[in-house]
């Protein structure tokens, strides 16, 4: 297939044809292909995009941890943004798994980029990546003992008097 026919429906085809029941939430959002996948393959299909000598997603445009408490069981994640500068086509990749288990394999194996993503997720988010070489925090200070993009921490102090809700539009 040429650099000009790879589309989203061609990626989701080879996806498919490759691993089948292990994707799921197959969508397009706005024109960005976008996919669950189980932690557990999560690398290994990273692992295939990038070495496809087809497809060549070589470059991890971003890694990020997310956190939605209300998805029981799968409240926290990692989602990965592969691009194959060849043929110009993006794909997000989203992974979820327990808070009570924070811990996804390492993509340092693939992308020495990942490294400093994976320690800037693990500062905020507290999630673990199995394998990597120097997993420590990176923006917030090493005395730190929680990890402030968790959802649990209010976003204001509930004890401030010198602010008005009106005055900030709620």
């Amino acid at each position: 297939m040429s650099a000009q026919a790879i589309n989203a429906e061609y990626v989701t085809e080879k996806l498919q044809a490759r691993f089948g029941d292990q994707l799921s939430n197959l969508d397009s959002p706005y024109g960005l292909l976008s996919m669950n996948v189980p932690r557990e393959s999560v690398i290994g299909i990273i692992k295939w995009l990038k070495e496809d000598p087809e497809l060549q997603f070589m470059f991890l445009t971003d890694l990020c941890g997310v956190h939605f408490p209300e998805q029981k069981g799968q409240e926290l994640g990692v989602v990965y943004h592969l691009h194959s500068l060849v043929h110009n086509f993006r794909l997000r990749i989203r992974t979820f798994f327990p808070e009570t288990d924070p811990q996804v394999d390492t993509a340092t194996t693939l992308f020495e980029a990942a490294n400093w993503m994976e320690r800037e997720t693990f500062d905020f988010f507290g999630i673990r990546f199995k394998g990597h070489p120097d997993l420590r925090r990176i923006l917030n200070m090493d005395d730190m003992t929680y990890h402030p993009l968790l959802k649990q921490y209010p976003l204001e102090d509930a004890t401030r008097t010198d602010k008005e809700d009106k005055y900030f539009g709620r």
